[in-house]
């Protein structure tokens, strides 16, 4: 059990009680919670979670793993779905007496003899700010005034709000602090305090969702502010393709007969018209850069209908729905991958067909496995509910055995056979070319770098609003706005690398696959590097088995973001560069 500094104020502890997580209390879960209609005296379950530091969100631990009343040898447990336990949720009976409807003055939960070890450990728990997820409320508290001694909240205030026959709200709040003092006895006791509301149960959710840092002015400036450079970027695109570009149509499309005239014309050629004869060349590693691709394009059409199910399912309100969402969909959306990298590796002449569905299938599904690996490691040997469990893992296992696999083979397959023949607009020669040497800033490696600026500002205020939702304890609801934001990235990923692939052409180097690729997944080095500064700036993480989880999920989540946005913008420069050469004259 790890420790942190810092004191806790009672006061806070009550107003701590702003998000109350009781699996029977504040329906959360399953639906036959959700909408379960009570009779008077009807027992009400009320189930403890997990413990852990506050400041550490990942570090969570078994509630009973400190000193409490402990339940029977065989304490009742309630498994939620597969989004709740790669959570790391164990739900198991609290042993408070609760009847739907009746008051509790002053309940006995048990009564606790402390040793030096309970006192030890309750002590550090309190200095590192432990706190319940039946309720976000702490341990107890440090007087720091009288040589670090710590006292423990004894005595659980529940109020629960109700209408008519169905829950509505839980409050809970702690009182009667006492020493924590090795030999000493404490009573741990509770009440329970019934009051009506008119709150209807549909809106049940609300009181937990800050809409005042959500729906700020800054949030909406960051959209209109995005939607700016939108309009500049596709205006530049535009500008582009309508001026420069027409110009040089207007010379290809003369006469052959004016001989001095196209004569001319040719001595002039430079820029991106000189390797017509390479543009289409195929890139080297084919096979991965195909199967990143797939990748991407099924990354961006997950997070599109995982947002849109999000705004229609409101699947905020439920623990665990959107990652169960998330992996469900994933699985069952592989046959986009596969078809989008069979076409592209199938258009550019590839012939190891074996190893380029296997690396489609299994890339990013054994990237986030290696990093959940060393991290689930991590999580077992600190004894936390972070932990995922075997049966966990045998699940997710089989969705991608028997879903994702075989969709992404098939998808491959269907790709291969539907995309057609390679139809380049320009033949490629069968010398390569000589790529002359240019200023530094057109080199591939500078603007594949500077690709991923304008995409990142365009999304850096909703990141904040993302991860402090994840990482600070907050409810995240405001999926239109996610929506917005993730179209505009779209747009504006794939006018940069529009732009970034027109001037490495202009610099006459042709290898501009791989280049506008990492231009448009430059992006996700720059959302690590902000990782960073929030890290050590915005939050008090400490430890390191939570710096851990906090870099390693956020390395996962880059990776997703840097494939799905070199993806697009691949895609986007392919199409660019197929319509500047579909109209010029290749021999």
């Amino acid at each position: 059990m790890a420790s942190a500094g810092g004191a806790v104020l009672a006061s806070l502890s009550a107003a701590a009680a702003l998000l109350l997580v009781l699996a029977a209390l504040l329906p959360l879960a399953a639906a036959s919670d959700s909408d379960h209609k009570y009779q008077a005296e009807e027992k009400v379950m009320l189930w403890v979670n997990k413990v852990g530091p506050y400041n550490n969100p990942q570090e969570t631990y078994n509630y009973y793993s400190l000193p409490f009343c402990h339940p029977s040898d065989n304490p009742v447990h309630k498994w939620g779905g597969l989004g709740e336990v790669l959570g790391g949720n164990e739900l198991i009976d609290s042993q408070i007496d609760i009847k739907f409807g009746r008051d509790v003055d002053k309940g006995t939960i048990c009564s606790i003899e402390l040793d030096p070890d309970k006192a030890k450990q309750l002590s550090e728990a309190i200095e590192s700010s432990y706190w319940f997820e039946f309720f976000i409320g702490f341990v107890g508290e440090a007087d720091r005034n009288s040589d670090n001694k710590y006292f423990l909240f004894t005595h659980k205030n529940i109020v629960i709000r109700y209408n008519g026959n169905q829950i509505i709200h839980v409050n809970l709040t702690q009182e009667s602090p006492k020493l924590i003092d090795a030999g000493k006895a404490l009573d741990m006791t509770y009440s329970v305090k019934w009051e009506p509301t008119n709150i209807t149960f549909a809106h049940r959710f609300d009181v937990y969702l800050d809409y005042p840092f959500f729906e700020h002015q800054i949030h909406w400036f960051s959209i209109f502010n995005s939607f700016m450079m939108v309009i500049f970027l596709t205006g530049l695109v535009s500008m582009i393709l309508m001026r420069t570009l027409r110009n040089d149509y207007a010379k290809y499309a003369r006469d052959d007969d004016d001989l001095e005239t196209l004569e001319r014309d040719v001595s002039e050629e430079s820029g991106w018209k000189l390797v017509h004869g390479d543009v289409f060349r195929p890139p080297r590693s084919l096979a991965l850069l195909s199967a990143l691709v797939g990748i991407g394009t099924q990354l961006a059409a997950l997070i599109l209908l995982v947002i849109l199910l999000a705004i229609i399912g409101m699947l905020y309100i439920g623990r665990g729905a959107i990652v169960t969402t998330f992996i469900v969909c994933y699985a069952l959306t592989s046959f986009i991958s596969g078809y989008v990298s069979g076409a592209l590796y199938s258009r550019h002449g590839g012939k190891n067909w074996i190893k380029a569905m296997i690396m489609t299938a299994s890339l990013f599904p054994f990237m986030c496995f290696g990093i959940g690996l060393v991290l689930n490691t991590i999580a077992i040997f600190y004894r936390s509910l972070a932990a995922i469990p075997f049966g966990t893992m045998v699940v997710v296992f089989i969705l991608w055995a028997f879903i994702s696999f075989p969709l992404a083979l098939l998808g491959t397959v269907v790709g291969r056979n539907w995309s057609g023949a390679p139809n380049n607009p320009c033949r490629v020669k069968t010398i390569p070319r000589p790529i002359p040497e240019k200023k530094w800033y057109l080199t591939p490696s500078v603007i594949a770098l500077m690709g991923g600026l304008l995409p990142f500002g365009s999304i850096f205020i909703e990141m904040y609003f993302v991860f402090t939702s994840f990482w600070n304890y907050k409810v995240y609801y405001v999926y239109g706005f996610m929506l917005l934001v993730f179209l505009i990235l779209i747009i504006v990923t794939i006018c940069v690398t529009i732009v970034g692939t027109y001037f490495l052409l202009n610099a006459e180097n042709y290898h501009w696959q791989w280049t506008s690729f990492f231009s448009a997944a430059s992006t996700a080095v720059y959302v690590y590097l902000y990782s960073v500064y929030y890290y050590h700036v915005k939050t008090k993480m400490s430890g390191f088995f939570q710096t851990s989880f906090y870099f390693g999920y956020t390395l996962m989540f880059c990776l997703g973001l840097g494939t799905l946005c070199g993806a697009v913008g691949y895609l986007g420069s392919m199409l660019f560069v197929r319509r500047i050469y579909r109209n010029i004259k290749c021999d």
